[in-house]
């Protein structure tokens, strides 16, 4: 048989607009299946993309020093680790030592050697390390007014008089420009920047092995990112942040450009705690995780110190359910998802004849367009798409290429239309909304993204038959976003693995103005989670300075109770609200939370797997000066069923009951309410349905539960999957495998790196164990989950006995809490160096022969216990043949 290779692709990338629809509500007692007009985002390509792993966390047994372990015993469980390894033979490189907030190292090792470091005493987890990008930017005028008024932040401001003055926010991220006019200005530290710290220095990019974190102790952004988060949590001047009052700690974990790592923030957080930070913002976040993730643990105990933690949930929409990540999945952080803002401000170009006023983004890497003047005469070129066959619709040399988005990468449709001889593009939105696309390389001519709506108008002027031309104005314009107000479509889904309800609470991130650092324009665009966590940030400091009696533990709880829920995106006017685990409890409403007489607890309810009635107990506390009367009600959301990678959609809804409808309380009482969940029929697959128990005051205000489940055995979701390419064969994933082809890497940074081609051994295969052409000959298995996994492990079976090389101490692998693949088509690798830990403990080679490795994964929340929670794969036959 001829092996198959698989050459491995990078990772999509993130479409930034939602489209609207218009559809009917089913009947009350029929579910239906809800479909909207534009299609969701997907990163679904078809490639096999390999998620590499390469830098480890390693898990100690005791809790960190912030939750009650002794100095002296956590600084003795890292040196019998250090002794241990060293004893085991685990060759190593130390990152990272951690006490306060999590218990552990992060290490740089061969991925080989996993088994080995889950197995010595004292250590009871290993995580990948995880890499963080840094979003993509585009230029814009300051203006923060449209988005402001979406939370109530400017009448906390205006009418309430509140500026988060006398809180310390902690913004980790790519630092914070304090020369700023608008954050202070002026050297460091100064009035706005208190405080903070470098932990990378300019040059770190953790997607670069050749460069290393050098610390210093400014934290000036050469980035922008950070300083555009501190400006929505407080800029004061030309813009105006969320609360202008509030003092900043910078904590710079990223360069100037490129990644972090998870371990490198787990050290920034244990700074802020140091410096006695109130909140932390962290615009930052590992997809497709665990709520064990280090970096979600570490923020919780930070919570547990007294300090509000609010984190970005993610931008992995594109990739479907369960991809939101740590550490916004931590059980006490705030994990934010994010709404489009209402109103854009963006350039502006007039289109003759008509003499309309377009707003327009600019592209790219393209050549910035002109101040003035007018474009060559405007040609609609078609979808300019030659990886699928297209041929341009007309001839756009010597003239301004019309074309619409979609179907391919925005780079293609541009490099066809300058092969074509154009002199520019105008790419107009296939969705309604504005976008600003990246990738395109310069060819020397500008690229500019319009609305949908702006294309169709300069598609009708050309019909008129008149020469079509834009005039440039130098000028901008604040046009309505068509999906303002509504989930933005790069924002994650929930649950969380273990089905704890997450996102938590929304906030406006699409296509945010604010601050960027001065020797870069001092103001830009960009659209992110990254962008709503701060408008979180905040919004917790205005209420903390009204309501200082709140602790950390409280004030999420607040915030759900006052936050507005939103309708679908996929058809707003349908009457339909978005899903639980997209919005959480909804748009963040500051005054409303400020002003709130009333508390429910908990704020937020997560059923879990419900195969028949749950009841829960909500709490509702008067805070009011009188005694007031609650009527208590449900309101249904959309649930999600189907494919992990792209759900659909459907409005089956639980039925909700009360102990009792209607409630009085007096005056800092409170009454506990019994809540009876039935879920509704499973008729589709894989379903997750929510909604919002609501507590309604006679003649007041409506205080809001969010809830959300799974319908159904949790179990059912099969984790190690087989994977369908682009060309639609069907690949048996697992596979047992070897790597080759590696290009410009080297050693085992291709596989780190993702780079190489894995190579099919469907019969089995034979491994020196040995360097060849500077590759390690030595076997891999490559799985892909479409589902988190508990635990995964590899154990060593002698083919001449049929049984494990040693009894309880043969694992090959052992990695907990694994992230579910990004796509449909990506997949993880796993090594296994020839060597096992013998009864003494000690790294033993096995003799050459033949072994199989025998492949199990415990499904998510699945019992250890209970063989039908493992899914088990056995590789075949591998002979080991030294040279």
């Amino acid at each position: 048989m001829v092996p198959h290779r698989t050459r491995l692709a990078s990772l999509a990338g993130l479409t930034l607009v939602a489209g609207l629809v218009a559809t009917p509500p089913a009947s009350a007692d029929e579910a239906s299946e809800i479909a909207p007009l534009h299609p969701a985002p997907s990163a679904e390509n078809g490639e096999l993309t390999h998620q590499a792993n390469g830098l480890w966390f390693i898990e100690l047994q005791s809790p960190p020093t912030t939750e009650g372990t002794s100095s002296e015993r956590v600084e003795s469980e890292h040196a019998r680790f250090r002794t241990e390894a060293e004893g085991h033979g685990l060759e190593y490189t130390e990152r990272h030592s951690f006490s306060d907030l999590w218990n552990g190292f992060s290490v740089e090792m061969d991925d080989a050697q996993v088994g080995t470091a889950r197995e010595i005493p004292g250590v009871s987890a290993v995580y990948p390390v995880v890499t963080y990008e840094i979003p993509e930017t585009e230029d814009n005028a300051p203006d923060l007014d449209t988005a402001l008024p979406m939370t109530g932040a400017d009448i906390a401001q205006n009418e309430l008089g509140l500026t988060g003055e006398g809180l310390r926010v902690a913004v980790m991220d790519t630092g914070i420009d304090y020369t700023h006019p608008d954050l202070g200005g002026g050297g460091f530290p100064n009035e706005r920047v208190v405080t903070g710290y470098d932990f990378v220095g300019d040059d770190f990019n953790a997607g670069d092995p050749s460069t290393v974190p050098v610390p210093d102790e400014d934290p000036q952004d050469c980035h922008g990112h950070g300083t555009h988060v501190a400006g929505i949590v407080g800029a004061e001047g030309e813009v105006t942040g969320v609360a202008p009052g509030v003092d900043f700690g910078a904590y710079k974990v990223f360069g100037c450009g490129g990644s972090t790592t998870s371990d490198i923030m787990i050290a920034a957080m244990e700074q802020a705690l140091a410096d006695d930070m109130d909140v932390l913002n962290m615009s930052i976040g590992s997809a497709h995780s665990w709520p064990q993730y280090p970096t979600a643990v570490a923020a919780d105990n930070l919570v547990d110190e007294g300090m509000v933690v609010v984190a970005s949930i993610g931008n992995e929409g594109s990739t479907g359910l369960y991809s939101s990540g740590a550490p916004g999945l931590g059980e006490d952080v705030i994990g934010v998802a994010s709404y489009d803002n209402t109103h854009i401000q963006a350039a502006s170009v007039t289109a003759n004849p008509s003499g309309e006023t377009i707003a327009y983004m600019e592209m790219g890497e393209a050549s910035p367009p002109p101040t003035s003047g007018e474009t060559d005469e405007l040609v609609h070129v078609g979808r300019g798409c030659p990886s699928l066959g297209d041929e341009l619709e007309a001839d756009p040399e010597g003239r301004t290429a019309l074309m619409v988005r979609g179907e391919c990468t925005f780079a293609e449709k541009y490099d066809a239309a300058m092969a074509a001889g154009a002199t520019g593009v105008v790419m107009y939105n296939n969705v309604p909304g504005m976008f600003a696309g990246g990738g395109i390389v310069d060819q020397g001519a500008f690229a500019i993204g319009i609305s949908a709506t702006s294309g169709a108008h300069l598609r009708e002027l050309l019909e008129g038959g008149e020469p079509v031309t834009l005039t440039w104005t130098g000028e901008t314009t604040t046009v309505p976003n068509p999906t303002g107000g509504l989930i933005s479509s790069f924002s994650s889904y929930g649950l969380s693995p273990d089905l704890a309800l997450k996102p938590d609470i929304g906030a406006p991130g699409g296509l945010i103005n604010s601050t960027y650092p001065v020797d870069k324009g001092s103001y830009a665009t960009i659209s992110g989670t990254s962008m709503s966590s701060p408008h979180v940030a905040g919004g917790v400091a205005l209420l903390l300075e009204a309501r200082p009696d709140l602790g950390a533990h409280e004030v999420r709880d607040v915030l759900q109770n006052s936050s507005d829920p939103k309708a679908w995106w996929g058809s707003p006017d349908a009457g339909y609200l978005d899903n639980v685990h997209r919005q959480g409890a909804g748009m963040l409403d500051v005054p409303g939370a400020v002003l709130a007489s009333t508390t429910v607890t908990p704020g937020k309810l997560s059923l879990g797997a419900t195969e028949g009635e749950v009841t829960e107990t909500i709490t509702i506390t008067n805070d009011g000066d009188g005694e007031a009367t609650y009527e208590l009600g449900h309101e249904s959301a959309l649930g999600t069923h189907g494919d992990t990678f792209t759900p659909s959609y459907n409005d089956a809804s639980a039925e909700v009951a009360f102990d009792s409808d209607e409630v009085t309380v007096a005056p800092g009482e409170s009454v506990e309410v019994r809540v009876t969940f039935t879920p509704p029929a499973q008729d589709f697959e894989q379903m997750i349905y929510g909604g919002y128990v609501s507590v309604t005051e006679t003649g007041g205000e409506t205080y809001r539960v969010p809830y959300a489940a799974y319908n159904g055995d949790y179990q059912q979701i099969d984790a190690m999957t087989p994977i369908t390419n682009g060309d639609g064969e069907v690949l048996e994933l697992p596979w047992l495998t070897r790597i080759t082809g590696c290009g410009a890497f080297s050693g085992l940074e291709c596989v780190s790196e993702g780079g190489g081609t894995f190579e099919n051994q469907p019969d089995g295969a034979t491994y020196t164990l040995e360097w060849v052409d500077g590759l390690p000959d030595v076997p891999y298995v490559i799985a892909h989950f479409d589902h988190h996994v508990t635990r995964l492990e590899m154990t060593v079976i002698d083919e001449r006995t049929g049984r494990p090389v040693h009894p309880d101490r043969n694992v090959a692998v052992a990695v907990d809490h694994v992230h579910r693949s990004a796509t449909g088509t990506s997949f993880f690798s796993y090594a296994w160096d020839g060597t096992v830990l013998d009864r003494h403990g000690r790294i033993t080679p096995v003799r050459d022969g033949d072994y199989s490795l025998e492949v199990r994964a415990l499904k998510a929340l699945g019992d250890p216990d209970n063989p039908d929670h493992w899914e088990t794969w056995t590789s075949p036959v591998i002979t080991i043949a030294r040279g």
